[in-house]
């Protein structure tokens, strides 16, 4: 891994470099999954169908829905021991979610105003499952447990299916999760799907989960049609460190982000030089016996960085300006370091808390906010499926005494029939 100190004069172009490594020009891409997101809210189904043949190489035969059978024969394929983890990880998820309802709340004014905010949660959610070869149950967890913690009425689910159908490890989830109803269907074609609705497919009011370039920008180009949780980027890790520590147990961490995907990015930031030196050798070594070594390496060598810094301090203040996704303080007062961090999507205390905590069985959620966007964003959570809606009932004697300031902010704004109704209001007294 390279290593830069923080007073070089490198420095900075060189961390810009690697917070960049998400950016690309995506007019060829938006070209395409508009197409297919005209098509589908065309033809449907059929559509769908078409598609799922052409990138998947799968055929449903026209049966786009899972069915129960399916998720029968999936939870008797995988052992009992791995079904029972998923179940620990799901209710965990559910618990820590839990915290995050929220309540009605109204007051009553003394000239008996009734004000107020009405939560409610959204009827139907959709959720992206990333498919084919991979699995990945966690993702249905972290997507649909949040939501019926929330109250959603139905929660749809979409993943691209493989030549022997969907993976069993995530129809499992999707059956602990509560999942109502999944289809087999992937790519920019199931998001048309969910924003536009089809015969089979229902219209959501939201979509979330990750996806290809290809899913985030059908997400991003269907957005106001539905809502979306995120534009999600490269995955990404950035650990602080104090000098103290098992240098490889920081080596494996800054791999387990490296091994997502060549774009994905890891930086630990040391006031140590020589623990800079010993991290960056035990990344080599332990490289070397990955199975996903040629994903991994090739983020390491493009996107993988050590920075030493002159303090603590100052280490908080660059990783402020990275707001990373995933944030390892592995120092030995980790508290003390959290006051110092406004910008990131997790935090992790301590040397025993390695980020996969995090992904699997913590608890909170590990939809976050990447590229950045930890400045203005935050996880994914119950608050991303509810709405609040304002309640305002004014009595007589409320807007009696506030109708006249009403009625001359109307004719500020030159707004007549805004002032003459609440005027007309105010002559019933007269």
């Amino acid at each position: 891994m390279r290593i830069v100190e923080s007073k070089d004069k490198s420095f900075a172009q060189t961390l810009s470099a690697v917070l960049q490594r998400g950016e690309s020009d995506t007019s060829t891409v938006e070209v395409s999954v508009k197409a297919i997101l005209d098509d589908v809210r065309a033809r449907g189904d059929k559509a769908v169908i078409e598609y799922t043949k052409r990138f998947d190489r799968v055929d449903v035969k026209g049966a786009l829905q899972v069915k129960e059978k399916e998720f029968n024969s999936a939870l008797k394929a995988i052992p009992k021991k791995d079904l029972s983890i998923i179940e620990l990880a799901s209710e965990r998820i559910e618990s820590f979610h839990k915290n995050q309802l929220q309540n009605s709340w109204f007051i009553t004014e003394p000239d008996g105003t009734i004000l107020g905010s009405r939560v409610t949660p959204l009827e139907r959610a959709g959720i992206y499952v990333p498919g084919g070869k991979a699995a990945y149950p966690s993702t249905v967890l972290m997507n649909a447990v949040p939501a019926k913690v929330a109250g959603v009425d139905t929660v749809v689910m979409t993943t691209p299916p493989n030549k022997d159908g969907v993976n069993p490890y995530v129809l499992a989830a999707a059956k602990v999760a509560g999942v109502d109803r999944v289809f087999k269907a992937g790519g920019a074609q199931a998001i048309g799907a969910l924003a536009y609705g089809t015969e089979s497919i229902p219209k959501v009011d939201k979509i979330t989960g990750p996806g290809n370039i290809y899913v985030a920008t059908a997400k991003r180009l269907v957005f106001g049609i539905v809502d979306i949780d995120m534009i999600a980027g490269p995955s990404e890790i950035l650990i602080i460190n104090d000098g103290t520590g098992e240098p490889s147990w920081m080596a494996i961490d800054l791999l387990s982000q490296a091994e997502h995907d060549e774009l994905a990015s890891s930086i630990l930031i040391t006031t140590s030089k020589k623990t800079a030196k010993a991290v960056a050798a035990e990344v080599e070594r332990l490289l070397k016996k990955l199975k996903r070594r040629g994903i991994a390496g090739a983020s390491i060598d493009k996107y993988g960085l050590i920075i030493i810094a002159g303090d603590l301090k100052e280490a908080a203040e660059i990783s402020n300006r990275i707001a990373p996704e995933h944030l390892e303080l592995f120092v030995e007062r980790p508290f003390e370091l959290l006051g110092l961090i406004r910008n990131a999507g997790a935090v992790f205390l301590g040397k025993d808390t390695p980020e996969a905590a995090g992904d699997y069985l913590a608890g909170p959620n590990h939809t976050l906010p990447t590229g950045g966007t930890a400045r203005f964003s935050s996880p994914l959570g119950v608050w991303d499926f509810i709405k609040r809606t304002s309640v305002i009932g004014f009595s007589q004697r409320g807007i009696d005494s506030l109708g006249r300031d009403i009625k001359r902010f109307a004719e500020i704004e030159g707004l007549e029939a805004h002032g003459k109704s609440v005027e007309a209001r105010l002559k019933r007294n007269k």
